[in-house]
């Protein structure tokens, strides 16, 4: 499922028709009226949402018990791909570095996350272990 979404969003012609394009700039101008958040722009939105979209990437590697470092390198690949085919293939798609970098440091915050969720999991599954629980028993009393 994953799959076909960031497929959907990366390699269809157009990345959203014009109902769409109209709300997000709609959105836009009011966040830029509004001093607070003058500085959101579009190229900010988009970085932020290539980030999103691959930081379950990064978190499927751990999940899936793969090395850190394939988690990141997964994403860049990916990123990379989806770039190439943007730009030999889709001439209506705008192909740019900097979306790799938001992709690879989208799967990077995955891995990030997610190890440090499945260490946390780890050490609350740990103190609930008998041996542990003992411990906790005899402290309480």
């Amino acid at each position: 499922m994953y799959a076909f979404a960031v497929w959907w969003m990366t390699l269809r012609p157009s990345i959203y028709d014009d109902r769409v394009g109209g709300i997000l700039n709609s959105v836009l101008r009011a966040l830029g009226s509004w001093p607070v958040t003058a500085w959101v722009t579009f190229d900010g939105v988009e970085f932020a949402a290539n980030v999103l979209m691959f930081a379950p990437l990064g978190m499927l590697a751990v999940a899936w018990r793969r090395p850190w470092w394939q988690g990141i390198l997964a994403g860049m690949v990916a990123s990379a791909s989806i770039e190439t085919i943007q730009l030999m293939f889709l001439p209506t798609r705008v192909a740019d570095v900097r979306d790799v970098v938001a992709n690879t440091l989208g799967a990077a915050l995955g891995v990030a996350v997610a190890t440090v969720l499945s260490r946390r999991i780890a050490r609350s599954q740990e103190s609930h272990k008998p041996r542990h629980r003992k411990l906790i028993d005899t402290s309480a009393q």
